[in-house]
């Protein structure tokens, strides 16, 4: 007896159709699994088979052979355990239901429980591409699956519920559509909780207003990390298009807890000891790294200095096309990587090089090796270089003085970020910072006294061309944030100086 249950892979981001093909003839008794199944594909035998048993069924006696087609692509992961266990009941005519409208992904326990899987969210989209009616989900990844509106999702726990509704004894409900709102967490910090830093708040705001990678450069206790942690309360809102994609990303990573569409952007903070697979991506077939998981968000990297030299050279390709390549013999993937950067470190392997009151103790030549760690391409590559200077007793200590909040800092941040979407609109662009070379020119237009003074700057302080264009580029944000349509004067003198800190520490 031959049949056949529809199911779903996952290549990268993109789901592609799996038809689960069994044949069960009577000869010797073997069970196979063909059509380029991993270790987890092919130990699916042992759990349709305990599954079957524990279920009440009596595992048919012949040799089965399950095709996962098309059987040039290599399968991976345990969600196929689901279609094989139906082919299997389905082909010894233990199931008479016709299930060519529908599609299973699921993991089984030995018991018959359907356990969750990863990638669900693309599997779904996909699923309704193809024309499919209904697609049945492991019940904790049923929230993601229900995102997408045109197809019905069935959230099931166990085989027996399965069964039964396509018996008719017990028929599932499918899963309400869950649309898209923006939202914002309850974060327990605040800029509020910040005293003093003006300098450094005010360039963090023109970096979460226009998504512009960020450097802070400060002695050890100066509020560098504490800013950092803090700058996912002044980011904008999510769209709905940037929340499907980062929510794809974590659902094929299996990094979502449970939940729908991530509403608020991720913020990721590798430890500095993490490999450049583990940034990049990486495996047999390449799963996404953390600065795909950081999409459409914020990758910290807190003491720049002390990653790798090659983790964080990994970085320089996707920081300028916003999208990671990894290839490896499985094929070539790709993940998109729009993400803010925002890095941090001491000016000096002790950290009080510069300081106004402490003495700096490091041995001669070690400063200058320190800061050769960052190389000037990656450093060019960060459009604002701030120093984090350490704060002022009367700061401290002063009550008096009410800090700005995050909430007032976000809603300039959310207002420049409109005026550029709607820019923007038909171009594809989400944020100045990506504006690209010809729009950079189409939409940056200075008046003369600003046109004037970043001519001096350039040939004052030897800027490279891609300098150049961040600047532009952090220029229009600043004039986005005054309201103003051309650049002025005033908005490139903010630009140029947080340009300017590589030149007291690096060029020395």
């Amino acid at each position: 007896m031959f049949s056949k249950i529809n199911s779903l892979g996952l290549l990268g981001l993109q789901a592609y159709a799996v038809a689960v093909e069994v044949d069960l003839s009577q000869s010797m008794p073997s069970f196979d699994v063909v059509g380029l199944p991993d270790a987890s594909v092919r130990e699916s035998r042992d759990r349709v088979r305990s599954a079957i048993r524990n279920c009440g069924f009596v595992f048919p006696v012949g040799k089965i052979i399950v095709n996962l087609a098309p059987a040039d692509v290599k399968k991976q992961g345990s969600l196929y355990d689901l279609p094989i266990f139906l082919g299997i009941l389905k082909a010894a005519g233990m199931l008479d239901a016709d299930l060519d409208s529908a599609a299973f992904v699921g993991e089984l326990s030995l018991s018959g429980e359907i356990k969750g899987c990863a990638g669900v969210l693309p599997m779904a989209l996909q699923a309704r591409d193809l024309g499919l009616q209904s697609l049945f989900v492991p019940r904790e990844n049923a929230a993601e699956a229900a995102v997408v509106d045109g197809i019905d999702v069935y959230a099931v726990g166990s085989v027996s519920e399965l069964l039964e509704h396509w018996r008719g004894k017990s028929a599932l409900s499918s899963q309400p559509h869950l649309p898209f709102t923006p939202g914002q967490e309850e974060y327990p910090l605040d800029f509020a909780d910040v005293k003093g830093q003006a300098g450094a708040k005010r360039a963090l705001e023109v970096a979460a207003a226009g998504g512009h990678n960020i450097l802070l450069v400060g002695s050890p206790g100066a509020g560098k990390s504490m800013l950092a942690k803090r700058i996912p309360t002044i980011l904008p809102e999510m769209t709905f298009e940037e929340a499907l994609e980062t929510t794809k990303i974590h659902s094929v990573a299996g990094a979502l807890s449970g939940g729908s569409l991530i509403s608020v952007r991720p913020f990721r903070a590798p430890h500095h000891t993490i490999s450049p697979a583990g940034l990049s991506g990486g495996g047999v077939i390449p799963h996404p790294g953390e600065i795909s998981l950081a999409h459409n968000g914020v990758l910290f990297l807190d003491e720049l200095p002390e990653f790798s030299r090659t983790a964080m050279e990994v970085l320089r390709q996707p920081m300028e096309d916003n999208v990671v390549t990894i290839s490896r013999v499985a094929g070539t993937l790709s993940y998109p990587c729009s993400v803010m950067v925002v890095a941090a470190m001491n000016p000096c392997p002790c950290g009080y090089y510069g300081h106004p009151v402490k003495q700096c103790t490091c041995a001669p030549g070690a400063v200058s090796k320190y800061l050769a760690k960052v190389s000037g391409p990656l450093l060019d590559r960060l459009d604002l270089h701030i120093e984090v200077a350490p704060v002022a007793y009367e700061d401290l200590a002063s009550h008096e003085r009410k800090e700005e909040s995050s909430f007032e800092i976000r809603a300039r941040v959310n207002r420049a970020r409109k005026l550029q979407q709607e820019r923007y609109r038909t171009l594809g662009v989400s944020c100045n910072s990506k504006l690209t070379s010809p729009l950079v020119s189409r939409f940056c237009v200075m008046d003369d006294g600003a046109s004037a003074l970043l001519q001096r700057a350039f040939d004052t302080m030897g800027l490279s061309a891609r300098a150049y264009d961040r600047i532009l580029k952090v220029s229009r944000t600043i004039a986005d944030l005054d309201g103003e349509e051309t650049i002025k004067r005033s908005h490139v003198a903010e630009a140029v100086q947080y340009r300017s800190l590589d030149r007291k520490y690096w060029q020395r």
